[in-house]
């Protein structure tokens, strides 16, 4: 349960002053719908009226405040017009503007004669200044006990700048004195203040430097954002490696028979990542693995082992795909793989339907399948295992951990493998797979020819059109990716039905085919496997085909508008061809001009195929607005840390976490109880519900 401190924070938003249902459905579109979530909403900017200015000094396009008197009211002549104050100091004069006013209102706020200080910005209209709906209208008493910075939240339509700071302001009222969850030594060490100061001052700012992420209170909430984090995850790994697993242990002679009848010689990467499942599988702790590797590194080839190993002790495995066409291919890939072993692969997915569907759960629940490839429908009841002992989760982006631990309720303690050919940077993946152990995939099977990369205006479409008749002259397939499916009136991109129609008028109709989101499961396997099987020339696709369209002979890759695309998904797009031995290219149309980060981004992947070098890169030149191109990929969504400017706090706060679950596993005692406020503050109450003392 909730501790008793943290209710007055988790009430709804229409306990603050002010705030009616109407009111409070807007602050729950901006921040969230409970007086906590108003409170982590920080300043994204900053006015500031402690500069004075006389009038005719004001700088257009500002904000300004000075000091003038009311000269004469101006009211509109006819319907329409703004109603105009006109107001004079030594220097000159202005005029403020209002539409829509009431003069018996503005009068009183504006008497005639008397002097009034003023906050807007200023703009000119011809040769004369003006101020329209002034910001602030005070009196000189007023402004002297008034603060003149004031910080600016995000707002939505029909939410104001004042309701919002009066929401801040009652909020903070509600905070409690909540135990103290860092230890001394460790905010000493950084010069940070208490949770409840760090928080006021926050929406307290000064001056700029009160908003910056390198202010000691700043930093002090987003350690305790990602502390919280971190710790809820440590003590999840802690959870799973103390409930015991069953050692998977058997005769390793199917592994030996994959080994054998590869058609390749497997990385020393890979060989290395098997050894370390293997080790996880044959312990008594279950295992919960990340195989972490580069587009083309060979995941697959390392499950196959792992099944192998699996099927060698007696169990099943279940690997489940994002995606239908990616479970289906795992099927066929596991086949060829496996088959010389003599190990029964099979796909359920949504598609298999009647006495076919029926026939294989029976297989399945009679034990007379080793491997089991679908998607989340593997995990509905009433599939049931004879004896699950492996679950592998491919492009684990795509999953939450809340799905890995329910995934894994169809066996007895299963072992759990995940995998991803996403490369996160080192310090983000401790944020992301902080309660996993990691095998990391770095070399590439030798033979394989990376893509030719080349930078193309979109202003030389006609040429590139003419380079596709050519290539496919020559026997050449080509992917041609789009980022929108139907052309836009609100967007310039492309459409990949746009494109194809395109394409089908130049290059013939049954030579090209169409492939995106939002067709039939059964339509979309369709095409891309009489695209896979030569039966098209050029697939005109969305991203659908990031993941799940493999065609070995492929060996063009056009990109259309690369510019709008994260750094990660162009790659791993680019991953699509160069998978045989052949020479490959990818063209990564854009739109000029470029700018200069998006032109750095380009050349980057003109310059490497390291997806882990290019992940660095991309981090450094993208920051944390969205890391990767991963907004929908299992990155945790941070309120008060910026995972670009905070990120040396994320091992910071892993090795606290991981030092506190080392020595207090049950957190007991006041530091205990003081940690479980931390968790439960930041909805960590999952972390809170695998603690062995409730």
């Amino acid at each position: 349960m909730r501790p008793e401190i943290l209710f007055p924070l988790f009430q709804d938003v229409t306990k603050l002053p002010g705030i009616g249902p109407r009111l409070a459905t807007l602050v729950e579109k901006v921040c969230g719908g409970r007086i906590r979530d108003v409170l982590f909403t920080p300043p994204v900017g900053l006015v500031d009226r402690t500069r004075r200015v006389t009038i005719t000094d004001a700088p257009t396009g500002e904000i300004v405040t000075l000091t003038a008197t009311v000269e004469t009211h101006i009211p509109a002549q006819r319907q329409g017009q703004p109603y105009k104050v006109r107001l004079r100091d030594e220097t000159g004069f202005l005029h403020l503007i209002f539409f829509h006013a009431r003069r018996d209102y503005l009068t009183k706020l504006l008497p005639e004669g008397e002097t009034r200080v003023i906050s807007g910005k200023a703009e000119r209209f011809g040769s004369e200044i003006q101020i329209v709906h002034p910001d602030l209208v005070i009196t000189e008493d007023e402004a002297s006990e008034m603060a003149l910075v004031e910080p600016v939240y995000p707002l939505t339509a029909g939410l104001t700048a004042k309701v919002m700071r009066k929401a801040v302001a009652g909020s903070l009222t509600f905070v409690p004195e909540l135990p103290e969850w860092i230890p001394g030594d460790l905010r000493g060490s950084h010069g940070w203040p208490s949770f409840k100061p760090a928080l006021k001052a926050i929406h307290a700012p000064q001056n700029a430097s009160g908003l910056d992420a390198g202010a000691p209170e700043r930093q002090r909430l987003a350690f305790d954002e990602i502390f919280a984090r971190q710790l809820a995850l440590q003590i999840v790994r802690a959870h799973r490696r103390a409930q015991s697993g069953r050692p998977l242990a058997g005769s390793d002679e199917a592994v030996r028979v994959v080994l054998d009848a590869a058609p390749f010689k497997p990385t020393g990467a890979q060989i290395r990542a098997f050894e370390e499942i293997r080790t996880d599988m044959q312990s008594d702790a279950r295992m919960t693995r990340l195989l972490h590797g580069d587009v083309g590194a060979g995941k697959t080839f390392v499950a196959a082992l792992a099944a192998a190993h699996a099927a060698g002790a007696g169990v099943q495995t279940a690997i489940m795909a994002p995606t239908e066409i990616l479970a289906r291919q795992h099927e066929k890939t596991l086949s060829q793989m496996l088959e010389p072993a003599g190990l029964s692969v099979i796909a359920l997915t949504g598609r298999d339907k009647g006495k076919a569907r029926a026939a294989l759960l029976e297989r399945m629940a009679n034990g007379k399948v080793d491997i089991v490839c679908g998607t989340h429908a593997l995990f509905q009841d009433g599939i049931e295992f004879a004896d699950l002992g492996l679950v592998v989760i491919d492009e684990q982006h795509r999953f939450g951990v809340s799905d890995r631990m329910r995934l894994t309720s169809k066996g007895q303690r299963p072992d759990t493998l995940v995998m991803t050919a996403t490369p996160i940077p080192r310090t983000l993946s401790l944020a992301v797979y902080g309660d996993l152990d990691v095998s990391r995939l770095d070399e590439k099977p030798a033979g394989r020819i990376p893509p030719d990369t080349r930078l193309v205006s979109m202003e030389r479409l006609d040429e590139v059109v003419e380079g596709v008749r050519r290539a496919i002259g020559r026997g050449d397939r080509v992917y041609w990716v789009c980022p929108l499916v139907e052309e836009s009136e609100m967007s310039e991109l492309s459409a990949a039905e746009d494109r194809w129609r395109h394409l089908r008028a130049v290059l013939g109709d049954d030579r090209v085919g169409l492939l995106h989101g939002r067709m039939k499961p059964a339509e979309k396997e369709d095409i891309a496997t009489r695209f896979r099987a030569g039966e098209m020339d050029v697939l005109v696709a969305t991203t659908v085909i990031e993941v799940g369209v493999d065609a070995p002979d492929a060996t063009v890759m056009i990109i259309e508008h690369a510019e709008r695309f994260g750094l990660a998904q162009l790659h791993q797009l680019r991953g699509r061809v160069g998978r045989g031995d052949k020479p490959s290219s990818c063209l990564l149309l854009y739109k000029a001009p470029l700018g200069e980060t998006a032109r750095a981004r380009l050349e980057m992947m003109r310059e490497t195929d390291d997806g882990f070098l290019i992940a660095e890169e991309d981090w450094r030149l993208r920051g944390a607005g969205d890391p990767l191109g991963l907004r929908q990929s299992g990155l945790p969504q941070f309120r008060l840390a910026d995972l670009e400017q905070h990120s040396e706090l994320i091992e910071l706060a892993n090795d606290h976490a991981r030092l506190i679950v080392h020595q207090d596993p049950d957190l007991k005692g006041d530091s205990g109880d003081a940690l479980r406020t931390l968790l439960y503050l930041f909805d960590h109450d999952q972390g809170v519900r695998f603690l062995r003392s409730g």
